[in-house]
């Protein structure tokens, strides 16, 4: 198994180098050069599996046991989820007999990016401290260090933070927007003063921090003197790390008796950034059987607009504050692996005979156009292709209120569930969804957050509730006095690249002296 860009780069990569490097130097991201295939008794033999032993089967097979030896792998995994506070990992809860909940929140910062940036870190550590160990061996003494650079609309950066904390080799950088994530998420991240953790603090969106991350990456010079690393959903470790938990959502359903061979699966995905649905399109592609898989989206809605009318555009407005604010997006990185797939789809049914290199070729295209134009025109067979696999809603800031209070005050006498605001965008779009599903579906929205780390809008949307305490009812005790904890933070008056890697070299710097002198 290797690994190449989207947009054509020539060198196939190893799993290790796909996600040391995160990024190609061409800017599109790494992409396996087939996707397995599920073993022939996968859903006898894997049934009654835990997730770590899930893990290890489907990572297995996307990680050649000469990278990683299997029971390195094993403990690697073990490592990783040992940190989460359910046996389970991510455990399905159900609302009632079509609607379930599979929550991911239950990890170290009480996000879903827990499951893959508990794993990524490790996988980091574990490369670094085996590639130094090498070349100690062979007479080397200068130990060779990442720098973990990423963007967070929200729950990456804490995730990636916690991954990653007092590792060996590792220094690592967020870059977040000032002011458009929740307090529990900035105090998440900016409480952190391990020597190695830096929180940079940008006036401007989402978008802006992720910009000027690719452009660093992308710049040749500075990405080697500084051995960048992505902890993005750009990079692939997190992307399959993710497609675990769909197969395990699947046997706890087959285990409970929810899912038979006359009833199916559909997965309900709040998305912004699009990595947490494209895990469960691998997942489908390698053989789990599932209805479409169904996107839900916020007022930040490029990925609606597309399955409604084929146009891939940036909003007229640019990014909208909302209530879900993990979710506010602009333009979704992870639909560049999607739109890789239907390209080649495309040429597959074309006389052309040339392959990858030709949707390699699109893709680039593609990507070109959106960056200069804000817009691409996709052929209305791409839009076909798409539809195949994919549905998509968006969902109002009144509409996600309405479903948290809906759900926490239920009238049909289904228990009440505190929701946060992302997983009310997913609760609402099912509802729709579920109006034109076929006889027989179950639907599974997956749980991205734990209500407490929104509270404004939880609070918001229950405060006409006589019976609702944040206090006693949502907050957990690890969140207790996070606010008033002391921060460390660097803030950047202005989304402006060469300002950011000034502020860059000079936390760094600090760092070489720091960490000592072969720290970076």
């Amino acid at each position: 198994m290797k690994y190449f860009s989207t947009r054509g780069d020539p060198e196939e990569l190893s799993f290790e180098e796909a996600v040391i490097r995160g990024l190609a130097p061409d800017g599109g991201l790494y992409i396996p050069t087939e996707i397995p295939s599920l073993p022939s008794n996968w859903e006898s033999d894997w049934l009654n599996y835990s997730f770590q032993e899930l893990s290890f089967a489907i990572l297995s097979l996307y990680i050649p046991a000469q990278e990683i030896p299997s029971e390195t792998l094993k403990e690697i995994i073990n490592k990783s989820y040992s940190t989460f506070r359910d046996p389970t990992v991510t455990p399905l809860h159900k609302l009632n007999d079509k609607l379930h909940v599979l929550e991911l929140f239950h990890g170290p910062t009480f996000a879903f990016k827990d499951v893959a940036l508990q794993f990524l870190g490790n996988l980091f550590e574990f490369f670094l401290l085996r590639r130094n160990a090498a070349a100690e061996k062979s007479g080397n003494q200068e130990k060779e260090r990442l720098t973990i650079l990423g963007a967070t609309s929200g729950d990456t950066g804490s995730a990636a933070i916690y991954g990653v904390r007092n590792k060996a080799n590792i220094s690592i950088i967020i870059l977040h927007p000032y002011g458009r994530v929740s307090p529990i998420q900035e105090a998440q991240m900016t409480t952190v003063t391990d020597a190695n953790v830096h929180n940079l603090a940008v006036h401007g969106t989402f978008d802006d921090c992720q910009d000027i991350v690719k452009t660093c990456f992308g710049d040749k010079i500075f990405n080697s003197k500084w051995k960048l690393g992505a902890v993005n959903s750009i990079n692939w470790a997190r992307i399959l790390a993710q497609m675990v938990y769909y197969f395990s959502a699947y046997f706890q359903a087959k285990r409970a008796g929810i899912i038979n061979d006359s009833k199916r699966i559909q997965f309900v995905v709040p998305t912004g950034n699009f990595g947490d649905v494209l895990a469960g399109y691998y997942a489908k592609r390698m053989g789990m059987p599932t209805e479409s898989l169904a996107i839900a989206t916020n007022a930040n809605d490029i990925l609606a607009r597309f399955w409604k009318s084929g146009r891939y555009e940036k909003g007229e407005n640019g990014v909208v504050e909302t209530a879900s604010p993990a979710m506010d997006i602009l333009i979704s990185s992870n639909f560049e692996r999607l739109l890789w797939y239907l390209a080649d789809e495309a040429e597959a049914t074309s006389a052309s005979g040339h392959g990858r290199a030709a949707a390699c070729a699109t893709v680039k295209s593609w990507m070109s156009q959106m960056k200069e134009n804000g817009r691409v025109p996709m052929p209305k067979e791409v839009l076909e292709r798409a539809r195949k696999d994919f549905i998509a809603e968006r969902v109002s800031d009144e509409e996600t209120l309405e479903t948290i209070k809906a759900h926490f005050t239920p009238q049909d006498g289904t228990p009440s569930y505190i929701a946060d605001p992302h997983t009310a965008v997913g609760l609402y779009a099912a509802s729709k969804f579920a109006s034109t599903n076929p006889e027989g579906v179950i639907q599974i929205v997956l749980s991205t957050a734990h209500p407490a780390k929104f509270s404004e809008a939880v609070t918001k949307a229950l405060r006409s509730s006589p019976s609702f305490n944040f206090e006693t009812q949502v907050l957990p005790s690890e969140f207790k006095g996070l606010l008033d904890r002391p921060r460390k933070v660097v803030e950047v008056e202005r989304p402006d690249v060469e300002l950011v890697k000034q502020t860059i070299e000079k936390v760094l710097a600090k760092d070489a002296k720091t960490l000592g002198a072969q720290s970076l």
